[in-house]
């Protein structure tokens, strides 16, 4: 079978392509994540979607019935407070224990979960926002990184430095593997993150816009129509900036916060069980829904085959446009 675009990163995974589909909260379950590993790249359960460790493990299993392909889960560790610490543990001891080959860490420094994901054979990808962080990931012994710009959706970090400055300064900077995150949807992004050095790339808000991802269609057609220009920084007072749909609830967020809101008056309105509810019921308007300003490039609802599809049959492309310039 022809590897196009081989990488360190598809060598480390054993996967055809270097696309991964990030670990989205509420979303990447079983039956939606399976559909990336299947296309030949690779996705992530979000292990916060269950309400138990013994939960996860059932999704994991249910996960190994519809992929034979290398699958990873999602660990976050935000926040780290009171009994949640010990989840954090407890859920990676279930990936260790059914063996998950790869994890992806983010929102604190992995090195506490390293050990017992090293001794279980896990490969460890770590997201983060900053090369100062990617390289302290790198000192604690991540197998790569994930690297958020500016213009990523989610939470984005506070220094506002684009993924075009980034990812070479990561790349320049780190032995490990770099992987582009956000801000990347077609063959464009993904070969220019390649020719900037990185081995991979991560997507979230394009699988979004996918016929097999289980949001509302009202909520699909939002990312769908809005532009560029249409999302919102939230919770940047805080110090932890979000980036979302620019909707009627963000702009309230944005007003109370002009105004300094607390911390306790802005978190009524970005709980996640809001968010969770407006992907199921179908209320663009009034929850939060994070994406980054890649929407601008997404105006179709594909499949998950397709959109890994496009990105390498339309970088190929590109390639044989770069070749000739040889010439």
């Amino acid at each position: 079978m022809e590897q196009p675009f081989k990488t360190r990163l598809t060598e480390m995974l054993g996967i055809q392509y270097p696309i991964l589909m990030g670990g989205m909260q509420w979303i990447t379950r079983a039956e939606f994540t399976a559909h990336a590993c299947n296309a030949g790249g690779l996705g992530f359960i979000t292990a916060e979607s269950f309400e138990t460790p013994e939960d996860l493990r059932q999704e994991l299993r249910k996960m190994k019935d519809l992929t034979d392909r290398p699958f990873g889960v999602n660990i976050s560790m935000i926040p780290e407070l009171g009994n949640l610490k010990d989840r954090t543990h407890r859920l990676c001891d279930v990936v260790c224990e059914e063996g998950v080959p790869v994890v992806e860490t983010a929102g604190r420094n992995p090195a506490p979960l390293v050990p017992a994901l090293k001794s279980a054979g896990v490969k460890i990808i770590h997201k983060l926002t900053t090369v100062y962080h990617a390289r302290k990931a790198q000192e604690a012994g991540v197998d790569a990184v994930a690297l958020l710009g500016f213009g990523s959706g989610g939470h984005i970090g506070t220094q506002d430095v684009a993924s075009f400055i980034a990812l070479p300064m990561a790349v320049d900077r780190l032995d490990i593997p770099v992987i582009a995150a956000g801000g990347i949807a077609d063959g464009k992004g993904f070969l220019g993150a390649l020719a900037m050095g990185a081995e991979g790339v991560l997507l979230g808000s394009r699988f979004l816009a996918t016929r097999e991802c289980p949001i509302h269609d009202e909520v699909k057609e939002k990312y769908v129509k809005a532009g560029a220009e249409e999302t919102a920084l939230l919770m940047k007072s805080l110090g932890n900036p979000m980036r979302t749909i620019r909707n009627r609830l963000a702009d309230e967020v944005l007003a109370i916060e002009a105004r300094g809101a607390t911390l306790e008056e802005i978190l009524k309105y970005v709980a996640g069980r809001r968010t969770r509810s407006a992907y199921m019921d179908g209320d663009p308007e009034n929850s939060m829904l994070p994406c980054g300003q890649v929407v601008g490039l997404i105006d179709e609802i594909k499949t998950v085959s397709q959109v890994i599809q496009d990105i390498i049959d339309e970088a190929k492309i590109l390639m044989n446009r770069l070749k000739k310039m040889e010439s």
